[in-house]
C-alpha cells in the first residue's frame, strides 16, 4: 500500500473514474461558476485516520486556508503525520492552487511531497482560454522537466476540484444524479464522476450531528484502490457546503478523514443539528 496517499484524501477522492454507477440524470458541471461559498481567511482542518481490523489510527491532519486577492483565490493544503506516525510512515505535503475569481478555473497548481524517502516536485501552469497546460516534475524544482499537454473543455486540478464542487449548488441534483468534471493530475487527464446519493443526518466526531448531502467518488483502481471500492464524502447541506467526513476502503485496511475544526466561514454552519 501506498501510506503517501492517506494524507491527500480529500482532494484524491474528486480524482477519478474506474467503474461506472448505474446513475439517473447525468451532466457536466459547467467550465465557468460564480464563488458564494466561501472567503479570505477561511480554514479547515481535517485529522485523518487509517483503520486496520477493529483499530483505527490517527495518522496525520491535513489544514486547507483561503488567501483573496484581487482577481484570484490562493488555496494552500498541507498535510502532515502525527509524530506518534512518523516512525510507520512521515508525510510532510504542501498543495496550492491559484484560482481564477471570474470563473474559479485554475491558472496554477504546485505539488510538494515529502513522503518518507520519496521526493516530488509537481507544477501545471494552466492557459485555459488556450487549453493547454505546462506541467514541471521532477524530484526537486531545479530538476523538474516541462511537457505541454493539450485538452478539451476545462479542466481543474487536485484542489481546485474540492472547491469547484463547493461553488456547485448540490440541491439541483437529485438522488441517483451524477455530475462529471475532468482534472490534470502526473501528466495525465483524468474524467471524474460524482454521484448524489441523497440528503442524510450524520454523526460527525467531536463536532455533532449535521444534515448533509451524501456524494460518491468514483475512484481510481490502482496501488491505492481495489476494484468495487466505494468512496463516500458527507457535505454540509448548507450554503459553506464543507466536506465533513470522508470514508473509503483501500488496498489494505481503510481510511476516513474527519473535519476538526473551522474558522472564517462566510455563513453560519447551519447544518449542525
Amino acid at each position: 500500500m501506498r501510506k503517501k496517499m492517506l494524507i491527500w484524501m480529500i482532494p484524491l477522492a474528486l480524482a477519478t473514474i474506474s467503474f461506472t454507477y448505474k446513475a439517473g440524470n447525468v451532466s457536466n458541471i459547467p467550465c465557468t461558476a460564480v464563488n458564494n461559498t466561501f472567503n479570505h481567511g477561511e480554514s479547515l482542518t481535517y485529522k485523518v485516520y487509517y483503520n486496520l481490523g477493529l483499530l483505527w489510527i490517527p495518522a496525520g491532519e491535513v489544514d486547507f486556508s483561503v488567501k483573496e486577492n484581487h482577481d484570484s483565490y490562493e488555496i494552500q493544503a498541507i498535510g502532515k503525520t502525527y509524530a506518534s506516525y512518523e516512525s510507520v510512515f512521515k508525510v510532510n505535503d504542501y498543495f496550492y492552487s491559484k484560482i481564477d475569481k471570474n470563473t474559479m478555473l485554475p491558472s496554477n497548481f504546485v505539488r510538494i511531497v515529502e513522503e518518507g524517502n520519496y521526493r516530488l516536485y509537481d507544477s501545471i501552469h494552466f492557459e485555459q482560454n488556450k487549453n493547454i497546460a505546462y506541467t514541471y516534475q521532477g524530484k526537486t524544482k531545479n530538476s523538474a522537466t516541462v511537457q505541454a499537454l493539450k485538452y478539451e473543455g476545462c479542466m481543474q486540478d487536485l484542489v481546485s476540484n474540492l472547491y469547484k464542487l463547493r461553488t456547485t449548488d448540490l440541491n439541483n441534483y437529485g438522488k441517483g444524479d451524477k455530475m462529471n468534471l475532468q482534472m490534470m493530475l502526473d501528466k495525465e487527464i483524468f474524467p471524474i464522476g460524482i454521484l448524489v446519493e441523497g440528503k442524510e443526518q450524520k454523526k460527525i466526531k467531536d463536532l455533532g450531528k449535521f444534515n448533509t448531502i451524501r456524494i460518491n467518488p468514483e475512484v481510481v483502481v490502482g496501488n491505492v484502490f481495489k476494484k468495487g471500492n466505494k468512496m463516500t464524502i458527507w457535505v454540509s447541506d448548507d450554503m459553506n457546503k464543507i466536506p465533513l467526513l470522508i470514508e473509503s476502503p483501500i488496498a489494505v485496511g481503510s481510511v476516513k478523514m474527519v473535519l476538526k475544526s473551522h474558522k472564517g466561514l462566510k455563513y453560519p454552519l447551519a447544518a449542525k443539528v
